[in-house]
This record gives C-alpha cells, sequence and structure tokens, in this order.
C-alpha cells in the first residue's frame, strides 16, 4: 500500500482529495452535522487542509493531538491555532482539550486500507480504535484512494468498524 501511494503525484493526491472531499460535504450526514472529528492530513493521505479551512467556521471542527498512545481532540479555529505535533509533526490545534464525546455527530478517519466490511487499517498503533471505542454514537467515515479498498483486509479483536468508506 505504501509503494501504491507513493506512486500518485502530490497533484494528482490534490485532485481525487478534492473528489473525495466534495462527496463528503454532499452526504446529508455532513450537512446535519454540527461537531465532525476529522483528521489534518498527512503527505500520503487523502488531504483534508483545504477541507478544514473551508468548514471551520461553519461547524465545530476537532482535531486529534497524539498524546503518549492516545489522541487528545481540540477545536481547530484556523491556521495560527495549528502548532507540529511533538510525535509525527502532524499540525495539531492548539487551545482546551474537547472533551463532550457524546456531542460528536460526525468521525472522518483516515486509514492505511478498508474493506466492504467496514474494517480499517491504520498504522499500528491503534490511537483511531481507541478513539473510536469511546464514541460509539457518532457515525464513522473513512477516506480512501479507490486503491485502498480491498476486498478483506486482517482484523484484530480491538478493531473497531466503521460505518462507510468514501473515496474517488
Amino acid at each position: 500500500m505504501r509503494a501504491l501511494k507513493a506512486a500518485v503525484s502530490p497533484d494528482e493526491k490534490l485532485r481525487r482529495s478534492d473528489l473525495i472531499m466534495q462527496q463528503v460535504e454532499q452526504r446529508p450526514e455532513f450537512r446535519q452535522a454540527r461537531v465532525v472529528l476529522l483528521y489534518w492530513s498527512m503527505a500520503d493521505e487523502v488531504q483534508t487542509h483545504a477541507f478544514v479551512e473551508r468548514w471551520h467556521k461553519h461547524k465545530t471542527l476537532l482535531l486529534p493531538c497524539v498524546d503518549g498512545d492516545n489522541l487528545r481532540l481540540r477545536q481547530y479555529t484556523g491556521p495560527d491555532c495549528l502548532v507540529p505535533g511533538q510525535q509525527f509533526g502532524i499540525g495539531e490545534p492548539t487551545g482546551p482539550e474537547f472533551t463532550a464525546l457524546d456531542t460528536i455527530d460526525l468521525i472522518i478517519v483516515p486509514g492505511v486500507a478498508f474493506d466492504r466490511q467496514g474494517n480499517r487499517m491504520g498504522r499500528g498503533r491503534g490511537f483511531y480504535d481507541r478513539l473510536l471505542r469511546s464514541t460509539p454514537s457518532a457515525l464513522k467515515i473513512g477516506l480512501a484512494f479507490g486503491f485502498q479498498l480491498m476486498d478483506q483486509i486482517p482484523v484484530e479483536p480491538h478493531d473497531i468498524r466503521i460505518n462507510r468508506v468514501i473515496s474517488d
């Protein structure tokens, strides 16, 4: 999967990401959601930066911050609130931790691969599985480039399924 991701040029990745994010914007679940947790994308993921910028004034957008083995959530309030995360250098918002997890309507997650049964393969540290377990009522959507969709991926007992995948 790493080789497939690396084979996509940055321009093509942005083009495909725009198609995916347009689909997210059209989903009734997104339109109705008031509190949305998503991610600040790494270079090899579906790109979310422009989407976050476009929507943060209209919805409460939360981004994860890595804290040891867990993800803490903070609201994105604009580009000035981001600092490089200590573990991975990913942009993380500053400000108070968001703890009202039961108010999150929609969670948009990255993944290395997804399958048709709603299984998600992450990067192996279980960050999102621990977080998704604590938000059982939120709708969970994975974002993927088409080549990341598999018929079946390996599943472990702690893995949390998502509700759907949106791809290009």
